[in-house]
């Protein structure tokens, strides 16, 4: 076995030994990556920075996304601070605690070889080593996707473990509390059970449904915040999935496709595809359908929402729980040691290229001139500008009596990055029902001490300035924002609101 020689691990260990090799090895991982998260030079990206200020008001509910992420972030926050590396501190030891789950789900099903190299390949999966170096809602949606997967391969073994039920009930509630598309795992799990008639009789077990209805009950709070609230994060679902306008998009769906070589990973993916394209000319056994089962639905179905309208990269992330093991098993099973331990080293290489690219963001561009970290880059910039106008204006004896800003981000990013300022912050409301979080929670209502000092990207909209009696501008500047383009950033002093 040449790919073992590798790692020096001969295949006769027990199911122990593989777990402590994975321990030794996740915690070296962790390390690096908490020591690479030290160093990052990026500042908060705005949904980064929106998510701290949540956490700040703890509720069962936020304008675009599920409690979880401001929950887990406000515990971190407790315990470490509200510096950038706490606010992301969740990320590199959640994933770490997937890779563990994923080892326990492939243990499970196959033996602990497999999942150990499970394990290891999810741990150093390319979207992962990006994940862990910022906060997310996918960082613990990926652990409860694995949990769920741990606990159903239970119910399929007909298991009566009594915690069984309680635990995928868990898993799926707090999946869905970190973010709605937990969703798919109850997908994934009917289509299985209606697709495999050696299971097909969970469609009707009462331990199933028992598990999704205490899944139900754990996200039931926040159904009834988005009830109390307009359903507003259900509003902001189906906006961000932008089903209005021209659809058929094939470009699209072809960018979302290709982009899972670079999530995935060139090899795992060719190799996923490459297991499909077998089920299509012969069935898989009966292990791999279930594990497939919870991967190919997820991707079809955004592929097809991106060729309607448009994907992110990382919208099926999911999948790739149940992909890891199903690739990794697959190349075991058929002695393909080398292509593992290539996709293993390129993943490697990544990991550390991720950490230099985060320490040493803001210091270099692409080939086209552009900064890889523009968009996450250049907002304590802001901050601190709007800091120097505020203490200008205090020294000069007329001091702003608040803060107004237009959109969401500078929102975000001076909520954070002002975080020692008593001054209030609010954002403008453009009529119409709210847009974002700020919106809902701190819309400016004319009712503000005056004058409002506006911190606007770019120019300032007529409709704002209309409803203003005396606008002052102040500046505009070019605010650096790492290596890339500047932000142009307009200050004006606003008083004499209007009221409709």
């Amino acid at each position: 076995m040449i790919g073992l020689k590798v790692f020096n691990f001969e295949n006769g260990a027990t199911p122990v030994e593989w777990a402590q090799r994975l321990a030794l090895a996740l915690l070296g991982l962790t390390i690096f990556r908490l020591l690479a998260l030290y160093f990052n030079a990026t500042d908060l990206f705005f949904d980064e920075a929106q998510y701290w200020s949540w956490s700040l008001e703890p509720a069962f509910g936020y304008y675009s996304k599920p409690p979880l992420i401001a929950w887990l972030i406000g515990l971190s926050g407790g315990i470490c601070g509200s510096s950038e590396f706490c606010v992301r501190l969740p990320s590199p030891l959640i994933h770490m605690a997937t890779s563990f789950a994923v080892f326990a789900v492939a243990t499970r099903l196959y033996d602990a070889r497999v999942g150990f190299f499970s394990g290891l390949a999810f741990a150093t999966l390319p979207g992962v080593s990006l994940s862990a170096g910022i906060i997310s809602t996918d960082v613990p949606l990926l652990f409860f996707w694995a949990l769920g997967l741990f606990a159903l391969s239970f119910l399929l073994e007909g298991r009566r473990d009594w915690w069984v039920i309680p635990l995928l009930g868990f898993a799926i509630g707090l999946g869905l509390n970190a973010k709605y598309a937990m969703a798919y795992f109850i997908l994934c799990a009917l289509i299985y059970f209606a697709i495999t008639p050696a299971h097909r009789h969970l469609l009707y077990s009462w331990r199933w449904w028992m598990a999704v209805v205490i899944g139900l009950i754990i996200i039931s709070p926040n159904l009834l915040w988005n009830y109390q609230n307009s359903f507003a994060t259900f509003a902001h679902t189906a906006d961000n999935a932008k089903w209005t306008g021209s659809f058929f998009k094939p470009h699209k769906a072809f960018e979302f496709f290709a982009s899972q070589f670079g999530v995935f990973g060139p090899i795992l993916f060719a190799g996923l595809l490459i297991i499909v394209f077998r089920w299509y000319k012969r069935d898989l056994p009966q292990k791999d359908r279930f594990l497939l089962a919870f991967a190919a639905p997820v991707v079809i179905i955004v592929t097809i929402q991106a060729f309607i309208s448009r994907a992110h990269a990382n919208w099926a992330a999911v999948s790739y729980i149940s992909a890891t093991i199903l690739v990794t098993v697959t190349m075991i099973r058929d002695v393909s040691w080398g292509w593992l331990r290539v996709s293993l080293m390129i993943h490697i290489a990544i990991v550390v290229a991720m950490a230099l690219l985060f320490a040493t963001a803001g210091s270099f561009r692409l080939p086209n001139g552009e900064d890889p970290f523009a968009r996450t880059m250049g907002w304590e910039n802001i901050a601190k500008e709007t800091k120097a106008q505020l203490d200008a204006a205090e020294k000069a004896g007329r001091p702003f009596g608040s803060v107004l800003t237009i959109d969401r981000s500078v929102t975000a990013e001076l909520l954070y990055y002002m975080r020692d300022e008593d001054i209030p912050i609010r954002t403008w409301m453009p009529g119409g029902r709210p847009r974002d979080h700020y919106q809902l929670t701190m819309a400016f209502r004319g009712k503000l001490p005056e004058p409002a000092l506006l911190v606007a990207i770019g120019g300032i909209p007529f409709d704002v300035a209309d409803r203003f009696k005396n606008v002052q501008y102040i500046a505009v500047e070019n605010i650096s924002a790492g290596a890339g383009a500047p932000r142009r950033v307009t200050f004006a002093q606003m008083s004499g609101y209007k009221q409709k």
